[in-house]
């Protein structure tokens, strides 16, 4: 009976058991150990090349343009494949699409591993990341679908420390790898170790994973994928190409004709939506407030870690001559403090305080950023480790406050019949705005870099009496000229042997003067780009207040 005396009705009836809301699955939890280890594999393998490239050049003498296909192949094959490696997982299976992008993984990486040109290289590389975009997409399909929605945070929260630990840690395993060398392997290390992680996500996945797929989205889209796949080819090929190229006129041609193909795209998919109701991506998604306001978060937010951790690198080994293990170890505190903060944002934070918690995220990066600017500023090449532990512990608890909440705020309101499409999008979104990232942070580091060298050179140059005139002016057009390019790891010989042949005894000056130019020209560099990557921040912490709030509320007790 109720207050006003009458019978209540059965609930039941008002909350059906639906399909697409099974049964919580008992073995869930050992299936995202299984989801872990394939992100953080994915990840690693993206990032661990970098410092594999110098061994790789010298074994297959490989060149500028073979080197920058291996990093773009994976990474083009892998960002335009997202949305469609997404779909197909919501039509055939989410957990048959996750074992075949795994399998896939391993076979590429074993074809890494036994490559004797570079040719056999770069089209592995490219079947990685293809395979790679038919398996990552899963894996947040998969925790929507498998989790309940009080556990969908502290989940996400694992996830996104999985992917932070795997970004950071790609130099030092890799470092590592090729230093040590087992089996007398050398880079086909990183490669190889991708095997055994493979085939234990394999036996895993196949014994605790449970099968879901959407009801309602039983065709394949092939104009949709075709369009989203060109589209998404003329966009991030320049953006991750261009720089390293000189922005060359079919760049920004490509980029012009990336509108209307994309246009195109949204087009088809209402006109498919209305036709049979089976686009590529439902467009509704975006009707969803959480989800459209989330999705332009993720990619200015996305550019602006992708952005920094490159000119970081670029600083500390370039221009501080930090080797790789040794920059890899720097960034420990910030791997640590993402999954602990992480944890207790989703657990107690963000309940009580809502979008203000991935507010402070973003400003708590926006200090990390800022900081580390004026350390470098400051200190110059007395820069330790040490003096990085308060910025990396800021961003990393930024990252922690505003990735989690974020993801779980972005898929909170999708069906579960969408959740394959929403986990493309969202991966796609952020792989985009990590290229944004790249491509403009880095751009302006580089000709920061360059500009900055002339000047630095004055600075240096006429404290140094054992260099002549002319000498001087060889040293200033040297140093204006190599620090503009990409590889960065030393300064180039010719630099030296220019004025050796004239003058031998004036060689360790010359190369001393090189060295100090160099270093000032990096600390002043990376300074003034981290400054525009911070102002990058700004628009970001706006962009949240678009967000649903999702506070809990204390109901007051009777």
């Amino acid at each position: 009976m109720n207050k006003a005396g009458q019978t209540e009705q059965p609930t039941a009836p008002e909350t059906p058991l639906l399909p697409d809301a099974p049964e919580p699955d008992p073995k869930r939890w050992l299936a995202l150990t299984v989801l872990l280890v394939a992100t953080f594999m994915d990840l690693l393998d993206s990032n661990i090349i970098t410092v594999a490239i110098p061994s790789i050049q010298r074994d297959l003498g490989a060149s500028a343009v073979a080197v920058q296909a291996m990093t773009a192949g994976y990474t083009l094959s892998f960002a335009v494949l997202l949305i469609t490696g997404g779909r197909l997982g919501d039509i055939f299976g989410r957990k048959r699409m996750f074992l075949t992008g795994v399998a896939g993984f391993v076979i590429s990486s074993a074809l890494c591993a036994a490559a004797q040109n570079t040719e056999m290289l770069v089209a592995s590389r490219a079947l990685q990341g293809l395979t790679a975009a038919i398996m990552v997409p899963q894996v947040l399909a998969l925790i929507h679908v498998t989790f309940a929605p009080q556990e969908v945070g502290r989940v996400v929260s694992l996830y996104a420390s999985m992917i932070g630990l795997a970004v950071v840690s790609g130099p030092v395993i890799g470092g590592a790898l090729v230093e040590w060398s087992p089996l007398d392997l050398g880079w086909r290390s990183i490669f190889v170790v991708n095997l055994p992680i493979g085939v234990a996500a394999l036996a895993g996945a196949a014994k605790w994973m449970r099968e879901s797929r959407s009801p309602h989205a039983q065709r394949l889209d092939i104009a949709g994928m075709l369009l989203a796949i060109v589209g998404l080819l003329l966009l991030m090929l320049p953006l991750t190409l261009g720089r390293e190229l000189g922005w060359p006129v079919w760049s920004v041609v490509a980029l012009v004709a990336a509108l209307p193909v994309l246009a195109l795209f949204v087009v088809h998919q209402r006109r498919k939506t209305r036709k049979d109701g089976s686009p590529l991506v439902s467009l509704s998604l975006f009707k969803v407030r959480a989800f459209s306001a989330g999705i332009g978060v993720q990619l200015l937010f996305s550019a602006i870690p992708a952005g920094f951790f490159l000119s970081w690198t670029l600083y500390l080994q370039g221009g501080l001559g930090w080797s790789a293990l040794h920059t890899g170890l720097t960034a420990i505190p910030f791997s640590v403090c993402v999954p602990v903060v992480g944890g207790l944002t989703v657990r107690k934070l963000f309940p009580l305080y809502g979008r203000y918690c991935l507010f402070a995220g973003a400003l708590s990066m926006l200090a990390g950023v800022a900081s580390y600017a004026w350390a470098a500023d400051r200190l110059g090449s007395d820069m330790t480790s040490w003096h990085a532990v308060p910025s990396m512990i800021l961003l990393g608890s930024g990252m922690g406050l505003l990735m989690p909440p974020l993801t779980a705020l972005v898929l909170r309101e999708v069906k579960p019949q969408e959740a394959g499409a929403a986990s493309g999008i969202i991966n796609a979104t952020g792989q985009l705005g990590a290229a944004l990232g790249v491509a403009i942070i880095g751009g302006i580091f580089f000709s920061a870099l360059a500009g900055n060298a002339g000047p630095q050179a004055d600075r240096v140059l006429p404290a140094r009496t054992t260099v002549v005139a002319e000498q001087a002016a060889d040293v200033r057009t040297c140093a204006t000229d190599s620090l503009g390019q990409d590889d960065l790891t030393k300064v180039p010989r010719s630099c030296v042997t220019l004025v050796e042949k004239s003058d031998p005894a004036k060689v360790n000056a010359i190369g001393s003067a090189l060295g100090e130019i160099r270093t000032k020209t990096f600390v002043a560099t990376y300074s003034d780009t981290l400054y525009w990557a911070a102002a990058g921040l700004v628009p970001v912490a706006g962009l949240l207040f678009l967000l649903p709030h999702h506070r809990v509320r204390r109901e007051k007790t009777a």
